[in-house]
């Protein structure tokens, strides 16, 4: 199993990125997928689930209204649409996939991508 995020980069604070994460090697559409963020010297935290149909979604408080997740079963790509950001949130976001779908700990998540730096700067 493989997911591969990417679209991470730098942005001035209001400004927009959209990550994706391609997975291979699963059956995909079977998974709810998640994104979560780590800070330096921090835990890995919550950001968005999207449950396997992309019928439900689930946002941390902090990105609601901000952050938007999406999915294309028919491409076996998560995608994290980022607006208005912030200085809080520059992290590594990584993308991870759950079979019991809109987990909101790590612990729920099988399979991890390898992260994408996102840096906000002012």
């Amino acid at each position: 199993v493989q997911l591969q995020a990417s679209g991470g980069g730098l942005v001035q604070a209001g400004g927009s990125l959209r990550l994706s994460c391609a997975a291979s090697g699963l059956t995909f559409s079977s998974y709810g997928m998640g994104w979560f963020l780590q800070a330096p010297g921090k835990e890995r935290e919550f950001v968005a689930a999207i449950s396997w149909s992309g019928g439900s979604t689930y946002y941390a408080d902090s990105v609601k209204g901000r952050f938007t997740i999406s999915r294309d079963n028919a491409k076996n790509t998560v995608y994290l649409q980022m607006n208005s950001l912030k200085l809080d949130d520059t992290a590594v976001y990584y993308c991870a996939a759950d079979p019991l779908g809109l987990g909101r700990v790590p612990e729920r998540y099988n399979y991890w991508g390898q992260g994408t730096l996102v840096t906000v700067s002012s």
